[in-house]
């Protein structure tokens, strides 16, 4: 991943979103597997934020209602907005929803399909949507470039965790 000189690099992790409104160098970034990140962004008044949500719904309120997409979503759009973003500005990059688990279902697409349904009943512009695969990725967000990076980190799909005798589960 490339950085500016001079920029701080901020990381979102799962549950959580985060929005910058700046001329400098700063970033956000993360790392998904299964989870999804919508990048927003308003390209005229450099403001963009980025989300990291585990799934597409859940309970509302408390400490991690950032970690479902219905919520994730609500709370990066009124980011953005709030931090300078106009709803018509606002384009959108879509990243993750890798199957990182055989056997468990797939989770991962389920959160790609609710992210760009989410963005579509808003109206909000798709401008790239780079999920699925079997593959985690590394997202960067410069709000004041809105330039989105994005960095395949190797085919990491991990076997269903076997099962020791005493129904307990063998991690190795």
């Amino acid at each position: 991943m490339s950085q500016q000189p001079g920029g701080e690099r901020i990381h979102v992790i799962q549950g959580q979103f985060r929005v910058l409104r700046e001329s400098g160098d700063s970033c956000l970034t993360t790392v998904l597997g299964s989870c999804v990140s919508v990048c927003l962004i308003d390209p005229l008044f450099h403001v963009g934020g980025m989300n990291h949500f585990l799934l597409p719904t859940g309970k509302t309120g408390g400490a991690s209602s950032a970690s479902y997409g219905v919520n994730a979503m609500e709370l990066l759009i009124n980011g953005v907005m709030q931090a300078g973003g106009h709803r018509r500005r606002l384009r959108a990059h879509i990243f993750g929803g890798a199957r990182m688990m055989s056997g468990l279902g797939n989770i991962g697409a389920k959160n790609a399909e609710f992210a760009r349904d989410f963005l579509t009943r808003e109206g909000i512009r798709i401008e790239s949507c780079s999920t699925g695969g079997t593959s985690a990725r590394r997202v960067t967000l410069w709000p004041a470039t809105s330039r989105v990076e994005e960095e395949l980190i190797g085919d990491t799909i991990v076997e269903r965790p076997t099962i020791a005798e005493g129904g307990s589960v063998e991690l190795f």
